[in-house]
């Protein structure tokens, strides 16, 4: 942000008065300008969009519409516009949903000097700072440049497990949830066409899915998928939803749906794919062009002999076992097969395990609300927080690994090390 450039704010409330005290706040600061004021959430909408500010002030509690609400709607059509929410109260579930909704900051009233311009500023610094991406990133008829230009170099990551009821789709929206933020977000996939439930289990429904950008795949734009793709306003990811017949499946082919999730990846920073037990051309696809590959198995004999099946197949595949993320899925502690012996007996490390916790798992799906979202202090939250992480971490050595590999070493993914 240069020096000469102001912060752009749009105050809005509901009591005059407070809209003039904030005003009055900010008319000392030499790099605000405040561009206009709303007494409603629908007028403050109108208002951001007429005047496209750096910041909103936004009371959280109004007539017509809630500062949440409002805030959500205005992300979406004004992405670099930063919210700051003022509420009465300093309820941390207020809190926690504001930043949900795509909030920069969330402040008690009636906030001090000190508090207000700092909150403005670290706002405003953060909208300059996205607009000047956007301006890099965005093509003159809209929506994110592709090729070289592209908003993001997102990592495809495939959940798979060739036996079913092990919790795949728990664990791929779950990660999707753990893994997005506004800086990185996410879009899940829904792969199992016939009978996938990614949706179900957000509380989602649409009309849209993949079937309606399979005929267009090599004339995609960004709006064109973003009109398809549902979103999750609780977390903030984007969902590419399964069909809504399972007949409509067969109108998808293999490299229909590789090419849509390369041009998801343009779009995101995550791509993640959530996939049936029974490997039709759309997962292999899926796996074909996957940065990395989440196997679930449990303690269950079978579940443990497909697995073993599984990496046989990603062998036949060129899949570099560097590229699997081998996790234990409801890890029951009385039961005698271990991480350990699994990963001895497969020969591929079990790299996390999640524990059974069918108290907090269960009720989760049944409410279609992903237990992510509710209590990050729970063990079981715990543990994804952490699988997300390395998630991340398997990413970047791969990339190095790779980097390596064009200069001329003789890395992993070279003949010698698959």
């Amino acid at each position: 942000m240069s020096s000469t450039e102001k912060i752009r704010v749009v105050i809005v409330d509901d009591i005059a008065e407070t809209r003039e005290n904030i005003r009055k706040l900010l008319q000392f600061e030499k790099d605000v300008e405040v561009v206009g004021a709303a007494r409603t959430g629908k007028e403050g909408i109108e208002v951001t969009r007429q005047t496209k500010p750096d910041v909103v002030i936004m009371d959280i509690n109004m007539p017509d519409m809630d500062g949440i609400t409002a805030t959500e709607a205005i992300r979406r059509t004004n992405p670099f516009t930063q919210i700051v929410i003022l509420s009465v109260q300093g309820d941390p579930n207020y809190m926690r949903r504001a930043m949900l909704a795509g909030a920069r900051d969330f402040l008690t009233k009636p906030p001090t000097v000190d508090e207000l311009s700092a909150a403005v500023r670290r706002a405003g610094i953060m909208a300059h700072e996205e607009r000047e991406k956007l301006a890099s990133t965005v093509q003159p008829g809209g929506g994110a440049a592709v090729g070289g230009g592209s908003a993001f170099d997102g990592k495809i990551i495939v959940v798979y497990s060739p036996k079913g009821g092990v919790g795949t789709t728990t664990v791929a929206v779950n990660l999707a949830v753990a893994l997005h933020s506004s800086e990185n977000p996410v879009v899940l996939v829904d792969a199992n066409l016939q009978f996938g439930d990614v949706a179900v289990f957000l509380n989602e429904q649409g009309k849209n899915s993949v079937v309606d950008l399979a005929p267009r795949v090599d004339e995609l734009d960004p709006e064109v998928v973003d009109s398809v793709l549902l979103l999750h306003k609780l977390s903030g990811i984007k969902v590419l939803a399964a069909p809504l017949r399972p007949e409509y499946a067969e109108s998808v082919t293999g490299e229909q749906f590789a090419k849509v999730l390369q041009f998801l990846r343009r779009m995101f920073a995550y791509v993640i794919v959530d996939t049936s037990v029974y490997l039709s051309d759309v997962v292999l696809s899926s796996i074909d062009v996957a940065d990395l590959i989440v196997l679930l198995t449990t303690q269950e004999i079978p579940a443990i002999k497909n697995a073993r099946m599984a990496l046989e197949v990603f062998n036949v595949l060129n899949v570099h076992r560097k590229k699997v993320l081998f996790v234990l899925n409801r890890f029951d502690k009385r039961i005698t097969i271990t991480a350990e012996k699994i990963g001895e007996s497969l020969k591929q490390e079990v790299v996390a395990t999640i524990p059974l916790d069918e108290r907090t798992a269960i009720p989760s799906v049944n409410r279609g609300m992903p237990f992510m979202l509710e209590d990050k202090t729970k063990p079981l939250a715990k543990v994804y927080l952490s699988l997300a992480e390395t998630v991340r971490q398997r990413i970047n050595q791969i990339a190095d690994l790779e980097i390596e590999t064009k200069k001329g070493y003789a890395g992993i993914f070279s003949k010698a090390g698959r």
